[in-house]
Parts: C-alpha cells; structure tokens; sequence
C-alpha cells in the first residue's frame, strides 16, 4: 500500500477546493455572519461531494462519469436556478436574523446546501477526471486500496483547505458591526446569483 497515493489525493483535493467560486463565497460569508463552526460545515458539505467524485474518477465507475457529463445541460440548470435562488436569499437576509440559523438543522441545511452546489457542478467530475488522468492515476482504478487512498487524500485536503478559510476569515469576524454584515450580505449575494447567471447562461 503506497502512501504517496494518500498525499497525492490530498494535493488534488486542495487544489480542487482552493478557487474561489460560490461555495468559496458562501463559505466565507457564513463564516463572518455565524462563525467558525458554520463556515465549516459548509465546507465540509463541499468536502464530501469532492470525495464523491473523487469516488467516481478513482474507482473509475466510467458508466457514472459518462452519466454525469452527458447530464452537464440539467446539472447546470439545476445548480444555476440553485445558486441563483440562495443568492437572492443572501441579498435580503438580515445580519440579526443569522445567529440562530448556526444551530442545530441550520448547520445540516448549511451542510446540504453547499453539498448539492457542488455535486450539480458538472465541471467538478471534469476536473476530478482530468487531474486524475493527467498524474496517471486511473490506472489505480483496479486497485481498490489505492483507490481508497486517493478518495481518502482528496477529502482530506479539500476539508483542510476549508478548516484554513473559515479559520483565517473567522480572525477577522469580530471587527464586522451588523451593518458591516449587512453588506456582506448583498456583496455575497450578488456573487453568488452571478455565479448562478453564468451557470445557467454562460
């Protein structure tokens, strides 16, 4: 069993996480609105749709991949719509109204939310595929250790690499006044239904 897969795993789940797009922007304003624990459960939500796909690319289930890109036209719509509907959400959301929402099913929506935002990104498989066969690694898809290795990697950095971002923006949490958050809010929720526009347009 070689562990250099485990590292090589966690250098793609990395890499794969640390782009700023949506999840990166909901991430960070949940961070600053909730706290720490709520920032990273969102990133956690991503985390493990990332070792899903990481399941699929390493394992080399090729009859889902081939599904979930031949798929790419209703994933994006469903992410867009997705996307778009959160970020008009974000927009209006009041600063007051966030506390409570940190607590119990609003950390599990919190962890859902950014789950099926990552998982109806088809560009996610894409990716994961394309790293996986440009470092050689589909031939491992035999080898079910090694696979599980590379899954296990690719959780593991995509999680650490939240663990740093809710982190390093939670530093900066108490200096935002509720009306600092305030345009937090409209700053993250229009990003976040531009993100949604070009997932459905682009």
């Amino acid at each position: 069993m070689d562990t250099n897969f485990l590292l090589r795993g966690f250098i793609i789940g990395l890499s794969i996480a640390a782009p700023v797009g949506p999840i990166g922007v909901l991430c960070i304003r949940r961070t600053l609105a909730d706290g720490r624990a709520a920032g990273l459960v969102s990133g956690l939500g991503a985390a493990s749709a990332d070792a899903i796909y990481g399941c699929i690319a390493g394992f080399g289930l090729t009859f889902i991949s081939n599904f979930l890109v031949g798929q790419q036209f209703w994933l994006r719509l469903l992410g867009g719509i997705f996307l778009c509907c959160l970020g008009v959400k974000t927009f209006l959301s009041k600063p007051m109204d966030q506390a409570a929402a940190a607590k119990g099913d609003g950390l599990a929506g919190m962890y859902a939310s950014t789950f099926f935002l990552t998982l109806t990104n088809p560009m996610t498989i894409i990716s994961f595929a394309a790293v996986f066969a440009g470092l050689g690694l589909t031939s491992s898809s035999g080898n079910y250790a090694t696979a599980a290795l590379l899954v296990s990697g690719v959780f593991l950095g995509s999680a650490s690499w939240w663990l740093i971002l809710s982190g390093l923006v939670s530093l900066f949490r108490a200096r935002f006044q509720t009306h600092g958050l305030q345009w937090v809010n409209r700053i993250s929720g229009l990003v976040i239904v531009g993100f949604g526009l070009f997932a459905l347009f682009g």
